[in-house]
């Protein structure tokens, strides 16, 4: 009976040991997900435009997913961020990084780029929604400087060396002479593909060792990088892609371009960040810029047609997908926005003394312009409309009118992408 005992004893620690190490061999790789691009990847949605979200029965419950019971920013538990960004004219020497537990505040940044901020980019709901799918810890390594164009400072090792377009041609030859022509060339040379330099670099170096910025990392088990968000494109809708005809006016407008060169920029992106990092088939969303909305404008739909272009490719099919993101675009501050828009341009009117405005002959001395204005704004502008802007925005249009909710829907939509 002793004899048995004993032999039952030791064959429960034997089976309690061979489960660990089973464990212990079975242990999954940790998730890294990259995050990369222009400003809106760094992200301009202040803090105190949380609230807004909840005033929204369809976005009220990510609102809880966001904050604590003291209303306070949630802290993500299982997911780690390391975040690069820093200077705009020249992030090689400026750039700085900042890392810890997922929270508010990993979006743009002012001087003291390390430190946590005051602002959320889509990497805050992208690291919620992503733990709860892959539910296991994850990494996000992010790097995004604004201000910053595929065409140059992005521009990939395969997409081959900066070529000017035309009309940089025209302008250069018109306006410089061969002393300043040359120096332009030179800067453009030095700029052309820093950025996707130190996006490579920074997440080759967090790679290099996990641990140091998350802890609990095992080497063993080792990591996998599940997946790529691309969030850029204000620089190279606005940049200077070559004039076409408009295809339903056929006339030529200032703001109709041909951004197929954007379409080839951003396939050889794509290829060389696989390329680089060694992950032949990696999961990358392309984030089509939304600002603006789903109101019809066809130089803004041509850009937005060349960014999801990659995505159809028989190549890319399968692991590359394009969000849209003028859905999540919130119509109710745009009109606010246009309000104040209008208010700002009657200032420039009254000072310059536009011929048909009040101030066209020059009689209004600064204080009768200031209260012309006063009163124009509370005409235009209701109670409600402030109270609604203060709410919900916290900064222009090209940054999605720095809206919480707008970030906090994007991010999600990059999160059930990749996993879709």
């Amino acid at each position: 009976k002793n004899f048995h005992e004993k032999e039952n004893h030791t064959m429960k620690h034997l089976i309690l040991a061979l489960s660990l190490a089973g464990v212990a061999v079975q242990a999954k790789p940790l998730k890294v997900y990259i995050l990369a691009g222009q400003s809106n990847m760094e992200g301009h949605a202040r803090i105190e435009t949380f609230d807004y979200i909840e005033d929204d029965p369809a976005t009220a419950p990510m609102l809880k997913e966001m904050v604590e019971a003291d209303g306070k920013p949630a802290t993500c538990e299982n997911v780690w961020i390391s975040y690069l960004t820093g200077g705009h004219k020249e992030p090689d020497k400026e750039s700085g990084e900042g890392f810890g537990k997922l929270t508010a505040g990993y979006g743009a940044r002012g001087a003291n780029f390390k430190e946590i901020g005051g602002k959320i980019g889509p990497e805050y709901t992208f690291g919620i929604y992503m733990q709860k799918h892959v539910k296991e810890p994850i990494l996000i390594i992010k790097a995004a400087w604004g201000g910053k164009s595929l065409h140059t400072d992005f521009r990939s090792p395969s997409a081959g060396p900066y070529k000017p377009f035309e009309q940089e041609l025209v302008k250069l030859a018109e306006k410089f002479t061969e002393p300043q022509r040359e120096k332009w060339h030179e800067e453009k040379k030095a700029k052309t593909g820093l950025c996707y330099r130190l996006m490579i670099e920074h997440v080759k170096k967090v790679l290099a060792d996990p641990k140091r910025v998350y802890p609990a990392y095992d080497a063993g088990a080792g990591y996998e990088i599940a997946g790529f968000a691309w969030f850029q494109g204000f620089n190279d809708l606005v940049g200077p892609y070559p004039k076409v005809d408009d295809p339903e006016t056929k006339s030529t407008a200032k703001t109709i371009k041909d951004y197929s060169e954007y379409s080839r920029l951003l396939g050889c992106f794509i290829r060389d960040v696989r390329k680089d990092l060694k992950v032949p088939d990696m999961r990358f969303v392309i984030g089509v810029l939304g600002v603006g909305g789903k109101e019809k404008n066809p130089g803004r739909d041509g850009f937005r047609k060349a960014m999801a272009a990659p995505a159809t490719r028989p190549e890319f099919k399968g692991n590359v997908v394009a969000v849209e993101t003028a859905p999540f675009w919130d119509e109710a501050l745009a009109e606010i926005a246009a309000k104040r828009g209008k208010v700002k341009q009657m200032g420039y009117f009254l000072r310059s003394k536009h011929k048909n405005h009040a101030n066209k002959d020059g009689n209004m001395d600064k204080q009768a312009q200031n209260a012309y204005l006063k009163k124009f704004r509370e005409e235009l502008i209701t109670p409600k409309d402030e109270a609604l802007w203060k709410r919900g925005a916290s900064n222009g249009g090209y940054h999605y009118l720095g809206c919480a909710k707008t970030f906090a829907l994007i991010g999600k939509a990059f999160a059930d992408a990749m996993v879709k």
